[in-house]
């Protein structure tokens, strides 16, 4: 089956933005997933291959929540910025997964730097 050229160029820049960045215990890489409908954020120490953080547009607190899918990107971004704080990591390595940094990619990173991240 053939991916669609769409595809194959966003897995490309993703890898290539992948090999120069690394995320560790006290500067995690801070990941974005955009599907059609939802986004995911996760924070990643890449050394010892664990998930310190996630939050997602799934979750009860912003599902309940009225507003666009740019509106509830932005509370993704303050979402994993508080769980940040409570593990009490402030520096962060953005990962747009081969995503432009425009549009929700964008808001999450807006509502993780108002919340005191920063990349």
């Amino acid at each position: 089956m053939r991916t669609s050229a769409k595809t194959t160029r966003r897995q490309n820049i993703r890898f290539r933005i992948r090999a120069k960045i690394s995320g560790t215990a006290q500067k995690p890489r801070m990941s974005v997933f955009r599907s059609n409908t939802e986004i995911y954020v996760q924070l990643i120490d890449d050394v010892n291959a664990v998930t310190l953080a996630a939050a997602s547009s799934r979750d009860k607190d912003i599902k309940a929540q009225s507003g666009t899918k740019s509106d509830k990107s932005k509370l993704v971004g303050q979402a994993i910025a508080r769980k940040a704080k409570e593990l009490g990591i402030e520096n962060v390595v953005f990962d747009r997964g081969g995503n432009l940094y425009h549009g929700r990619v964008k808001q999450v990173a807006e509502g993780a730097r108002e919340g005191g991240l920063v990349f």
